[in-house]
């Protein structure tokens, strides 16, 4: 089967008002627009044309749920700063939080089912922004350098200032979050309006004095200031495998996870932060942003590839007079981003997309043609 697939967007308060709109081509609809998913994921099952709600026909198909979760993510503000669990780790807490009784809708919940969370973003605006990996300490110790020297960022240097790295911002973490620190929070965030010379780090720097405007007084301010910003064009992608601290901040994307709803807050949100399961699970050894490059499969087609089983996400590219194929591996869902698509399964049955319109392909379809002009993206399982 091949069958438009629809949902609606989600109001989260970060989203924007008008990227998804614009990539739809409507009205924008005067609230926030933060995400559309596209699979069938229970938080928001996405519906079949015909109104089916996609978890449902797979019940009744006897298929298992989707691997993944694919989804259109609109930012106009930072979200929170997250990490997500190990495979192992999210059974090991989802079995001790149900062992305990904890709620599975509990606000202070940290495991709401037993998966792990790796997931990719490409970058559909012409500009992304984001904050991923810990920095290497000695750069953002030069960094620090550059703010005016108050008690509160000597502290913070002094902090940051261990032979280990990786423990230091450890141990960083852990006294930013705890609630002990927030004299120094208010001291560096007040200082960074200060800076006059920002010498190679007045991009950091902006991004961070934007995000202490949303969230004020938040220790997730100074985190972010710990953080590599990396900014994407059109295109490019970052891969947020378990442990890798990350926020995404502006712009319009293209995500794929592993279908899963488990993330450990790490600053930037009014919602719970569990500190010492944060720690259990980030990864705080400084690192180079996680960036991943896809693989050039055939003439027009890519893929990125990333080290999961769960899910992997092509690329078609097509225009007047060309035909691609992608042959399929599993169930898959298409997502339009560019141009007027023309997608056509093994069975026959075809759907037309334009951006940020999408069709659910059963695994019986074995391949699908895409004819048009335009730029579409494909989720399947990995393999």
């Amino acid at each position: 089967m091949l069958a438009p697939l629809e949902n609606d967007p989600r109001d989260y308060a970060w989203g924007s008002t008008a990227l998804i709109a614009d990539l739809q081509g409507r009205p924008a609809s005067g609230s926030p627009e933060a995400e559309v998913w596209f699979g069938d994921h229970p938080g928001s099952p996405a519906r079949l044309g015909d109104g089916t709600r996609l978890d449902v026909w797979l019940g009744a198909q006897g298929a298992g749920a989707l691997s993944y979760l694919l989804k259109l993510l609109a930012a106009a503000s930072p979200l929170s700063i997250q990490v997500h669990p190990s495979k192992e780790r999210a059974e090991a807490g989802f079995a001790a939080e149900d062992a305990a009784g904890v709620p599975r809708d509990a606000p202070e919940r940290n495991y709401r089912d037993a998966n792990h969370k790796p997931e990719i973003i490409v970058a559909v605006s012409e500009r992304f922004e984001a904050l991923a990996g810990l920095r290497d300490v000695a750069a953002t110790r030069r960094m620090l350098d550059l703010l005016p020297q108050t008690p509160g960022v000597r502290e913070l240097d002094r902090m940051l200032s261990g032979a280990d790295a990786t423990a230091a911002l450890r141990d960083t973490l852990a006294w930013l979050l705890s609630g002990h620190a927030q004299a120094v929070v208010a001291d560096v965030i007040a200082a960074l309006d200060a800076v006059t010379d920002p010498d190679g780090f007045a991009a950091e720097l902006a991004a961070v004095r934007r995000i202490a405007t949303a969230y004020p007084g938040d220790p997730g301010v100074v985190v972010a200031l710990l953080m590599n910003l990396v900014v994407l064009a059109r295109g490019e992608a970052l891969y947020a495998p378990a442990g890798v601290l990350h926020a995404y901040l502006d712009g319009l994307g293209v995500e794929l996870m592993a279908a899963s709803d488990n993330v450990l807050r790490g600053g930037l949100t009014p919602k719970h932060i569990d500190v010492d399961e944060l720690l259990r699970v980030v990864d705080t050894r400084p690192s180079d942003p996680p960036r991943i490059a896809p693989e050039a499969v055939a003439d027009g087609i890519d893929v990125f590839r990333p080290d999961v089983p769960d899910f992997e996400l092509w690329r078609v590219r097509v225009a007047d007079g060309v035909a691609r194929t992608l042959p399929l591996h599993g169930p898959a869902i298409a997502l339009a981003v560019s141009g007027a698509l023309h997608v056509t399964g093994a069975s026959g049955q075809a759907v037309d997309l334009t951006p940020g319109r999408a069709a659910f392909a059963s695994a019986d379809e074995a391949e699908l043609t895409v004819t048009g002009t335009g730029d579409l993206f494909v989720a399947l399982p990995g393999h």
